[in-house]
Protein backbone atom coordinates (compact mmCIF):
# COMPACT_ATOMS: atom_id res chain seq x y z
CA UNK A 1 0.00 0.00 0.00
CA UNK A 2 2.84 2.38 0.87
CA UNK A 3 4.42 1.84 -2.56
CA UNK A 4 1.07 2.50 -4.23
CA UNK A 5 0.63 5.73 -2.27
CA UNK A 6 4.12 6.88 -3.22
CA UNK A 7 3.47 6.05 -6.87
CA UNK A 8 0.19 7.97 -6.85
CA UNK A 9 1.92 10.93 -5.17
CA UNK A 10 4.68 10.91 -7.82
CA UNK A 11 2.09 10.82 -10.60
CA UNK A 12 0.17 13.71 -9.02
CA UNK A 13 3.36 15.78 -8.80
CA UNK A 14 4.20 15.01 -12.44
CA UNK A 15 0.70 15.96 -13.61
CA UNK A 16 0.83 19.16 -11.59
CA UNK A 17 4.22 20.05 -13.06
CA UNK A 18 3.00 19.43 -16.59
CA UNK A 19 -0.05 21.57 -15.97
CA UNK A 20 2.16 24.40 -14.73
CA UNK A 21 4.33 24.10 -17.83
CA UNK A 22 1.35 24.21 -20.17
CA UNK A 23 1.70 27.40 -22.18
CA UNK A 24 -1.13 29.86 -22.65
CA UNK A 25 -1.42 33.11 -24.57
CA UNK A 26 -3.04 36.38 -23.58
CA UNK A 27 -2.40 38.02 -26.94
CA UNK A 28 -5.54 39.23 -28.69
CA UNK A 29 -5.39 39.88 -32.42
CA UNK A 30 -7.37 42.62 -34.16
CA UNK A 31 -7.48 42.21 -37.97
CA UNK A 32 -6.07 45.03 -40.10
CA UNK A 33 -5.56 43.42 -43.52
CA UNK A 34 -7.21 40.14 -44.51
CA UNK A 35 -6.65 38.97 -48.10
CA UNK A 36 -9.15 36.50 -49.50
CA UNK A 37 -7.65 33.05 -49.90
CA UNK A 38 -8.56 29.39 -50.28
CA UNK A 39 -9.31 26.98 -47.39
CA UNK A 40 -6.51 25.73 -45.13
CA UNK A 41 -5.17 22.26 -45.98
CA UNK A 42 -2.98 19.70 -44.25
CA UNK A 43 0.25 18.41 -45.70
CA UNK A 44 -0.34 15.24 -43.68
CA UNK A 45 2.72 13.02 -43.32
CA UNK A 46 4.84 14.74 -45.95
CA UNK A 47 7.76 17.13 -45.95
CA UNK A 48 6.27 19.19 -48.76
CA UNK A 49 5.41 22.47 -47.03
CA UNK A 50 7.16 24.22 -49.93
CA UNK A 51 4.48 22.93 -52.29
CA UNK A 52 1.53 23.51 -49.94
CA UNK A 53 2.48 27.09 -49.16
CA UNK A 54 3.20 28.03 -52.76
CA UNK A 55 0.09 26.24 -54.05
CA UNK A 56 -1.99 28.21 -51.53
CA UNK A 57 -0.30 31.34 -52.81
CA UNK A 58 -1.13 30.47 -56.43
CA UNK A 59 -4.75 29.79 -55.49
CA UNK A 60 -4.82 33.23 -53.89
CA UNK A 61 -3.19 34.83 -56.93
CA UNK A 62 -5.97 33.40 -59.10
CA UNK A 63 -8.56 34.93 -56.74
CA UNK A 64 -6.70 38.27 -56.72
CA UNK A 65 -6.88 38.40 -60.51
CA UNK A 66 -10.62 37.76 -60.57
CA UNK A 67 -10.56 34.00 -61.04
CA UNK A 68 -12.38 31.24 -59.15
CA UNK A 69 -11.49 29.69 -55.81
CA UNK A 70 -9.45 26.69 -56.90
CA UNK A 71 -8.26 23.54 -55.19
CA UNK A 72 -4.90 23.02 -56.89
CA UNK A 73 -2.85 19.83 -56.63
CA UNK A 74 0.23 20.15 -54.43
CA UNK A 75 1.43 16.72 -55.50
CA UNK A 76 1.49 17.74 -59.16
CA UNK A 77 4.44 19.99 -58.33
CA UNK A 78 6.05 17.32 -56.16
CA UNK A 79 5.77 14.75 -58.95
CA UNK A 80 7.58 16.99 -61.44
CA UNK A 81 10.20 18.30 -59.01
CA UNK A 82 11.62 14.92 -58.00
CA UNK A 83 13.13 13.90 -61.39
CA UNK A 84 15.05 17.17 -61.66
CA UNK A 85 16.16 16.84 -58.05
CA UNK A 86 17.42 13.33 -58.86
CA UNK A 87 19.25 14.49 -61.99
CA UNK A 88 21.15 17.18 -60.10
CA UNK A 89 21.89 14.78 -57.24
CA UNK A 90 23.45 12.34 -59.71
CA UNK A 91 25.40 15.10 -61.45
CA UNK A 92 26.83 15.97 -58.02
CA UNK A 93 27.88 12.31 -57.59
CA UNK A 94 25.46 11.94 -54.68
CA UNK A 95 26.92 14.87 -52.74
CA UNK A 96 23.85 17.10 -53.07
CA UNK A 97 20.53 17.17 -51.25
CA UNK A 98 17.89 14.60 -52.12
CA UNK A 99 15.03 14.81 -49.66
CA UNK A 100 11.39 15.89 -49.37
CA UNK A 101 12.30 19.53 -48.83
CA UNK A 102 12.26 22.33 -51.35
CA UNK A 103 11.70 26.01 -51.99
CA UNK A 104 8.92 28.15 -53.42
CA UNK A 105 10.69 28.47 -56.77
CA UNK A 106 10.49 24.69 -57.18
CA UNK A 107 6.76 25.12 -57.73
CA UNK A 108 7.24 28.05 -60.10
CA UNK A 109 9.77 26.06 -62.13
CA UNK A 110 7.17 23.33 -62.65
CA UNK A 111 4.52 25.92 -63.52
CA UNK A 112 6.85 27.40 -66.12
CA UNK A 113 7.43 24.08 -67.91
CA UNK A 114 4.46 21.86 -67.09
CA UNK A 115 1.70 24.18 -65.89
CA UNK A 116 -0.48 23.23 -62.94
CA UNK A 117 -3.39 20.92 -62.20
CA UNK A 118 -6.40 20.78 -59.92
CA UNK A 119 -6.69 18.37 -57.01
CA UNK A 120 -9.51 16.62 -58.86
CA UNK A 121 -7.29 16.05 -61.90
CA UNK A 122 -4.32 14.89 -59.84
CA UNK A 123 -5.00 13.89 -56.22
CA UNK A 124 -1.44 12.61 -55.88
CA UNK A 125 -2.21 9.39 -54.01
CA UNK A 126 -3.67 6.00 -54.87
CA UNK A 127 -6.38 6.04 -52.19
CA UNK A 128 -8.03 9.46 -51.95
CA UNK A 129 -9.85 8.41 -48.78
CA UNK A 130 -6.50 8.30 -46.97
CA UNK A 131 -4.18 11.20 -46.05
CA UNK A 132 -0.90 11.74 -47.84
CA UNK A 133 1.96 9.66 -46.45
CA UNK A 134 5.44 10.11 -47.91
CA UNK A 135 7.33 8.17 -45.25
CA UNK A 136 8.84 5.92 -47.94
CA UNK A 137 8.70 8.07 -51.06
CA UNK A 138 12.02 9.93 -50.87
CA UNK A 139 13.99 7.06 -49.32
CA UNK A 140 12.78 4.55 -51.90
CA UNK A 141 13.88 6.79 -54.77
CA UNK A 142 17.20 7.50 -53.08
CA UNK A 143 18.04 3.79 -52.84
CA UNK A 144 17.62 3.45 -56.60
CA UNK A 145 19.63 6.58 -57.35
CA UNK A 146 22.43 5.79 -54.90
CA UNK A 147 22.74 2.29 -56.31
CA UNK A 148 23.08 3.75 -59.79
CA UNK A 149 25.79 6.15 -58.61
CA UNK A 150 27.73 3.33 -56.94
CA UNK A 151 27.55 1.05 -59.97
CA UNK A 152 27.58 3.60 -62.78
CA UNK A 153 30.79 2.24 -64.35
CA UNK A 154 29.29 -1.24 -64.67
CA UNK A 155 25.88 -0.11 -65.88
CA UNK A 156 25.45 -0.26 -69.67
CA UNK A 157 22.51 2.18 -69.64
CA UNK A 158 21.31 4.77 -67.15
CA UNK A 159 17.78 3.45 -66.62
CA UNK A 160 17.49 4.91 -63.12
CA UNK A 161 15.07 7.57 -64.37
CA UNK A 162 12.66 4.93 -65.64
CA UNK A 163 12.69 3.18 -62.27
CA UNK A 164 12.29 6.48 -60.45
CA UNK A 165 9.37 7.44 -62.68
CA UNK A 166 7.70 4.12 -61.93
CA UNK A 167 8.13 4.71 -58.19
CA UNK A 168 6.60 8.17 -58.46
CA UNK A 169 3.69 6.88 -60.50
CA UNK A 170 3.13 4.09 -58.00
CA UNK A 171 2.98 6.41 -55.01
CA UNK A 172 1.54 9.57 -56.57
CA UNK A 173 -0.13 8.45 -59.79
CA UNK A 174 0.49 9.32 -63.43
CA UNK A 175 0.23 12.99 -64.25
CA UNK A 176 -2.89 13.98 -66.21
CA UNK A 177 -2.81 15.00 -69.84
CA UNK A 178 -5.80 17.31 -69.30
CA UNK A 179 -7.16 19.62 -66.63
CA UNK A 180 -10.78 20.66 -67.13
CA UNK A 181 -10.56 19.69 -70.81
CA UNK A 182 -7.34 21.64 -71.43
CA UNK A 183 -3.66 20.88 -71.20
CA UNK A 184 -2.10 21.89 -67.85
CA UNK A 185 -0.28 24.70 -69.65
CA UNK A 186 -3.51 26.00 -71.22
CA UNK A 187 -5.28 25.78 -67.86
CA UNK A 188 -2.47 27.76 -66.23
CA UNK A 189 -2.67 30.46 -68.89
CA UNK A 190 -6.43 30.68 -68.46
CA UNK A 191 -5.90 31.22 -64.71
CA UNK A 192 -3.49 34.10 -65.58
CA UNK A 193 -0.50 32.59 -63.81
CA UNK A 194 2.83 33.50 -65.44
CA UNK A 195 5.83 31.99 -63.66
CA UNK A 196 8.21 34.74 -64.73
CA UNK A 197 6.09 37.35 -62.93
CA UNK A 198 7.30 36.12 -59.54
CA UNK A 199 10.54 36.85 -57.69
CA UNK A 200 12.21 35.64 -54.51
CA UNK A 201 13.75 38.04 -52.01
CA UNK A 202 16.02 37.71 -49.01
CA UNK A 203 18.26 39.88 -46.80
CA UNK A 204 21.73 38.94 -45.59
CA UNK A 205 24.85 41.05 -45.18
CA UNK A 206 27.35 38.48 -46.48
CA UNK A 207 26.08 39.12 -50.01
CA UNK A 208 25.90 42.45 -51.88
CA UNK A 209 22.53 44.18 -51.84
CA UNK A 210 20.36 44.55 -54.95
CA UNK A 211 21.91 41.55 -56.67
CA UNK A 212 20.57 38.06 -57.39
CA UNK A 213 22.39 35.66 -55.06
CA UNK A 214 22.46 31.93 -54.39
CA UNK A 215 20.99 31.50 -50.93
CA UNK A 216 22.92 28.92 -48.91
CA UNK A 217 20.20 26.78 -47.38
CA UNK A 218 20.04 22.99 -47.78
CA UNK A 219 16.64 22.92 -49.51
CA UNK A 220 17.80 25.27 -52.25
CA UNK A 221 18.88 22.12 -54.07
CA UNK A 222 18.76 23.66 -57.55
CA UNK A 223 20.66 26.85 -56.65
CA UNK A 224 17.72 29.19 -57.16
CA UNK A 225 18.51 32.90 -57.12
CA UNK A 226 17.11 35.46 -54.68
CA UNK A 227 17.31 39.25 -54.82
CA UNK A 228 19.16 40.45 -51.72
CA UNK A 229 17.66 43.56 -50.09
CA UNK A 230 18.49 45.56 -46.97
CA UNK A 231 16.36 44.31 -44.07
CA UNK A 232 14.25 47.46 -43.72
CA UNK A 233 13.51 47.38 -47.43
CA UNK A 234 12.52 43.72 -47.32
CA UNK A 235 10.02 44.58 -44.60
CA UNK A 236 8.75 47.50 -46.68
CA UNK A 237 8.17 45.12 -49.58
CA UNK A 238 6.08 42.83 -47.38
CA UNK A 239 4.01 45.71 -46.03
CA UNK A 240 3.54 47.33 -49.43
CA UNK A 241 2.38 44.02 -50.87
CA UNK A 242 -0.23 43.35 -48.20
CA UNK A 243 -1.50 46.94 -48.26
CA UNK A 244 -2.11 46.55 -52.00
CA UNK A 245 -3.81 43.16 -51.87
CA UNK A 246 -0.82 40.91 -52.62
CA UNK A 247 -0.02 37.93 -50.41
CA UNK A 248 3.36 36.17 -50.42
CA UNK A 249 5.08 32.89 -49.58
CA UNK A 250 7.22 32.95 -46.43
CA UNK A 251 10.23 30.72 -45.78
CA UNK A 252 11.73 30.75 -42.32
CA UNK A 253 12.44 29.35 -38.87
CA UNK A 254 9.67 27.80 -36.77
CA UNK A 255 11.82 25.85 -34.30
CA UNK A 256 11.97 28.63 -31.72
CA UNK A 257 10.86 28.63 -28.08
CA UNK A 258 8.42 31.45 -28.77
CA UNK A 259 6.92 30.04 -31.95
CA UNK A 260 3.72 28.17 -31.14
CA UNK A 261 1.31 26.99 -33.79
CA UNK A 262 -0.86 25.63 -30.98
CA UNK A 263 -1.20 29.09 -29.40
CA UNK A 264 -1.19 30.79 -32.79
CA UNK A 265 1.64 33.22 -32.09
CA UNK A 266 5.35 33.81 -32.70
CA UNK A 267 7.26 36.56 -30.89
CA UNK A 268 10.77 37.63 -29.85
CA UNK A 269 10.17 38.79 -26.27
CA UNK A 270 12.40 41.03 -24.21
CA UNK A 271 11.14 39.40 -21.01
CA UNK A 272 10.71 35.66 -21.58
CA UNK A 273 9.18 35.27 -18.13
CA UNK A 274 6.05 37.04 -19.39
CA UNK A 275 5.50 34.23 -21.90
CA UNK A 276 3.05 34.69 -24.78
CA UNK A 277 1.74 38.09 -23.76
CA UNK A 278 1.62 41.56 -25.32
CA UNK A 279 5.04 42.99 -24.49
CA UNK A 280 8.12 44.78 -25.71
CA UNK A 281 10.07 42.73 -28.23
CA UNK A 282 13.73 42.61 -29.10
CA UNK A 283 15.06 45.06 -31.66
CA UNK A 284 16.24 43.08 -34.68
CA UNK A 285 19.04 44.73 -36.66
CA UNK A 286 20.72 43.33 -39.78
CA UNK A 287 23.65 42.34 -37.56
CA UNK A 288 21.43 40.39 -35.13
CA UNK A 289 19.70 38.69 -38.04
CA UNK A 290 23.00 37.82 -39.71
CA UNK A 291 24.43 36.26 -36.56
CA UNK A 292 21.29 34.15 -36.13
CA UNK A 293 21.62 32.87 -39.70
CA UNK A 294 25.36 32.11 -39.56
CA UNK A 295 25.09 30.38 -36.18
CA UNK A 296 22.16 28.24 -37.42
CA UNK A 297 19.87 29.69 -34.78
CA UNK A 298 17.60 30.89 -37.59
CA UNK A 299 17.22 28.14 -40.16
CA UNK A 300 15.22 27.22 -43.23
CA UNK A 301 12.60 25.10 -41.43
CA UNK A 302 9.23 25.65 -42.99
CA UNK A 303 7.30 27.52 -45.68
CA UNK A 304 3.92 29.17 -45.07
CA UNK A 305 1.66 31.74 -46.72
CA UNK A 306 1.24 35.32 -45.44
CA UNK A 307 -2.27 36.66 -46.10
CA UNK A 308 -2.69 39.73 -43.91
CA UNK A 309 -1.84 41.66 -40.75
CA UNK A 310 -3.27 42.17 -37.27
CA UNK A 311 -2.37 44.11 -34.14
CA UNK A 312 -2.34 43.14 -30.48
CA UNK A 313 -3.43 45.10 -27.39
CA UNK A 314 -0.21 47.16 -27.51
CA UNK A 315 -0.54 47.99 -31.22
CA UNK A 316 2.26 45.61 -32.22
CA UNK A 317 1.96 44.42 -35.82
CA UNK A 318 1.61 40.71 -36.54
CA UNK A 319 1.56 38.97 -39.92
CA UNK A 320 -1.37 36.63 -40.47
CA UNK A 321 0.09 33.31 -41.56
CA UNK A 322 -1.70 30.44 -43.26
CA UNK A 323 -0.07 27.15 -42.29
CA UNK A 324 -0.42 23.68 -43.84
CA UNK A 325 -0.92 21.67 -40.65
CA UNK A 326 -4.69 21.40 -40.91
CA UNK A 327 -7.35 23.30 -38.98
CA UNK A 328 -7.48 21.42 -35.70
CA UNK A 329 -3.95 21.76 -34.30
CA UNK A 330 -3.95 25.43 -33.36
CA UNK A 331 -5.97 28.23 -31.83
CA UNK A 332 -6.96 29.92 -35.10
CA UNK A 333 -8.18 27.16 -37.44
CA UNK A 334 -4.86 26.68 -39.21
CA UNK A 335 -3.59 30.26 -38.99
CA UNK A 336 -1.04 31.87 -36.69
CA UNK A 337 0.35 35.34 -36.15
CA UNK A 338 4.05 36.23 -36.33
CA UNK A 339 5.19 39.54 -34.86
CA UNK A 340 7.18 42.12 -36.79
CA UNK A 341 10.30 41.32 -34.73
CA UNK A 342 9.87 37.62 -35.44
CA UNK A 343 9.57 38.36 -39.16
CA UNK A 344 12.68 40.54 -39.12
CA UNK A 345 14.72 37.85 -37.37
CA UNK A 346 13.44 34.61 -38.85
CA UNK A 347 12.27 35.33 -42.42
CA UNK A 348 14.77 33.47 -44.59
CA UNK A 349 13.10 34.45 -47.88
CA UNK A 350 9.81 35.30 -49.57
CA UNK A 351 8.23 34.68 -52.99
CA UNK A 352 6.09 37.52 -54.31
CA UNK A 353 4.57 38.95 -57.49
CA UNK A 354 6.90 41.51 -59.01
CA UNK A 355 4.08 44.10 -59.20
CA UNK A 356 3.86 44.00 -55.40
CA UNK A 357 7.31 45.61 -55.18
CA UNK A 358 7.51 49.36 -54.53
CA UNK A 359 8.54 51.26 -57.65
CA UNK A 360 11.90 52.26 -56.18
CA UNK A 361 12.75 48.65 -55.37
CA UNK A 362 11.76 47.42 -58.83
CA UNK A 363 13.93 50.08 -60.40
CA UNK A 364 16.88 49.29 -58.14
CA UNK A 365 16.63 45.60 -59.06
CA UNK A 366 16.12 46.28 -62.77
CA UNK A 367 12.75 44.51 -62.81
CA UNK A 368 10.21 45.66 -65.39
Amino acid sequence: MRKLQLLMLAMAIAISANAQEEKTSSIEFTPVIDIKTSPVKSQDRTGTCWSYSTTSFLETEVIRQGGPVLDLSEMYFVRYAYPEKARLYIMAHGKGNFSEGGQAHDVMNVVREFGMATEEAYPGRRDVSQPHNHSELASTQKVVIDNYIKGRNASPAPVWYEVQSAILDLYLGEVPAEVDGKTPQQFTKEMKIVADDYVELTSYTHHPYYQAINLEVPDNWNDGLYYNLPLDELMQVMDNALENGYSFVWDGDVSEKFFSHKLGAAIVPVDEELGFAPQEEQKITPEVRQEAFLSWQSTDDHLMHITGTSTDQNGTTYYKTKNSWGTDRGAYEGYLYMSESYMRLHSVAILIHKDALPKATKKQLGIK
